[in-house]
């Protein structure tokens, strides 16, 4: 297993890590307020396959927190990924988002479609928001991302998806979430807030998505029901498998999840 992470005077990387396994890279984004531990029951079974690699976003795990806003965007990061696929020396690989993750790999997979194989994504309401909780998430940045500045660690203990709420996930990976959630940075998650939530939505590209995409469905998450069906209608190249499981998908229901994913890299290598 190989940790990465760098920081200039001039300029900041995403920390990833490279993980054992066989075939070509498969980058894993977890989501907001989460981290890569999310990933702890896939990484062996899609070893297999691949070799996965898990990247923290900005002020979460391993990764630095700049100050500048404009590393926030999706644009910055699809640099960013650009830049570990380089790293890595793959002249094309597969790409997995999960959450406010998955806004940014789809986005990726559409700039740079030329070095993804195929990707994958979760439930995420981000990257299908539709234009009025686009324009919710936009007019509440300021307000949230102020609230995170001067409240710190304890405001961001009460945003809604902090891992301390998700009891139900196994105990191994809710233990693992939770230690890594001491390491949030207010920072990182104030301008995830400000420059990255409100600008995940890919509803514009959805439907000229040029590379084959596996949708990995958790059903019980209601919310996510009407832009599951406007994904189905509409973004090209779609593969969806449903599963009986909530937001956290590659957790509550992970053998069907590896199995799904598996079941795609293999039938584009």
């Amino acid at each position: 297993m190989t940790q990465s992470t760098h920081e200039s005077q001039t300029a900041y990387q995403l920390a990833y890590t490279v993980h054992p396994g066989n075939g070509p890279y498969l980058m894993l984004l977890h989501g907001f307020i989460s981290s890569s531990a999310q990933w702890l029951d896939n990484l062996q079974a899609l070893g297999q396959v691949c070799q996965p690699v898990t990247v923290d976003l900005w002020g979460h795990g391993n990764s630095p927190a700049p100050e500048d806003l404009l590393y926030y965007s999706p644009a910055a990061y699809g640099q960013q990924f650009d830049a570990i696929r380089k790293a890595l020396g793959a002249q094309a690989w597969f790409v997995c988002g999960y959450s406010l993750g998955a806004g940014l790999t789809i986005r990726y997979a559409y700039d740079y479609a030329e070095h993804v194989m195929g990707h994958i994504f979760t439930n995420s309401n981000s990257a299908l928001a539709d234009e009025a909780q686009v324009f919710e998430w936009q007019a509440n940045a300021l307000k949230g991302s102020e609230n995170i500045r001067q409240g710190g660690i304890a405001a961001i203990e009460k945003i809604a998806v902090h891992p301390r709420r998700a009891r139900t996930l196994p105990a191994h990976i809710y233990a693992a979430l939770m230690k890594d959630a001491d390491n949030f940075s207010p920072t990182g998650v104030a301008n995830t807030l400000l420059a990255t939530n409100p600008n995940t939505c890919i509803r514009d590209i959805a439907p000229s998505n040029p590379r084959p995409v596996l949708l990995c469905a958790g059903d019980k998450e209601r919310r996510f029901k009407t832009n599951k069906l406007w994904a189905l209608e509409n973004m090209a190249n779609l593969e969806c498998v449903s599963f009986d499981a909530g937001h956290g998908v590659n957790m509550e229901a992970s053998e069907g999840f590896n199995a799904a994913v598996t079941s795609f890299i293999q039938s584009l290598v």
